[in-house]
């Protein structure tokens, strides 16, 4: 639950060590990402993050955080997010594979996501990444002083809406910081003009769920792997994002 307190504005020094952090981050997810193909079980991916993530001297931030089992969130098809990996969840051509990550540097977090399509996958699923990255860059472009968190959720909202495709609204990007989740929340869906004003320092994550039917969800048994209602795919990118006078700047963006 993120709260209703004013967010934490960041000195330039804790920016640069946020930077820093989601350069990690971006490191791995790009490497889990190569690793995808026919054949990986989710847990093995797993696997992966959390090795690279202890030899670059960070803490997976999701690992028990909140009491989740593991270091990433891996979703595929259906489910938007919180996918739990395991050794049961085999991926296979034609998946679409949503993974989000989070790292903890010297006392600073970082998270991103991405979403791969693997192998033989419809022209559909390929719109809905392609949609989807695009309301995060819509997005992104928002940050800026002087604008409102509605703008945020505007952008994503009027350009997925635009192509026939539904908006989220179970879950919201959010502030980050010395905590993985801080104010503001950061709707995706919204009107221009409205909510917190955006200042240099704050530093947002702003993660676009998209879906091609309706945006209801339903949460597994297991308390966190959240799936389309209507079984529809969906999709999930994510930058951490560093309001500052000259504009909004993606940390750990120089890795990539």
């Amino acid at each position: 639950m993120i709260g209703k307190s004013s967010p934490t504005l960041k000195s330039p020094e804790e920016i640069r060590i946020m930077d820093e952090a989601n350069a990690i981050v971006w490191n791995i997810l790009e490497k889990v990402a190569s690793a995808v193909a026919p054949g990986i079980s989710t847990q093995e991916l797993d696997q992966l993050a959390e090795r690279e993530c202890l030899a670059a001297g960070a803490v997976p931030t999701f690992k028990g955080y909140g009491g989740y089992p593991k270091s990433i969130c891996i979703s595929l098809n259906d489910v938007i997010v919180h996918g739990i990996p395991s050794p049961r969840v085999v991926i296979k051509s034609g998946d679409v594979v949503s993974i989000d990550f989070g790292v903890t540097w010297l006392g600073f977090c970082g998270d991103a996501a991405l979403t791969v399509a693997v192998g033989n996958v419809p022209p559909n699923a390929l719109n809905l990444i392609r949609v989807t990255r695009e309301c995060l860059d819509r997005a992104v472009e928002q940050c800026r002083p002087g604008q409102r968190v509605g703008d945020i959720g505007h952008a994503v909202q009027t350009h997925a809406e635009k192509h026939g495709l539904a908006v989220v609204r179970d879950f919201v990007g959010h502030g980050i910081g010395r905590s993985m989740h801080e104010p503001p929340q950061v709707p995706n869906y919204g009107s221009p003009g409205e909510g917190p004003a955006l200042e240099p320092g704050m530093v947002l994550a702003i993660e676009p769920m998209i879906c091609e039917g309706s945006y209801r969800v339903t949460v597994d048994e297991d308390g966190w792997t959240a799936r389309t209602a209507d079984g529809a795919l969906a999709a999930h990118f994510e930058y951490s994002v560093a309001v500052t006078a000259a504009g909004p700047r993606v940390l750990g963006a120089g890795s990539r």
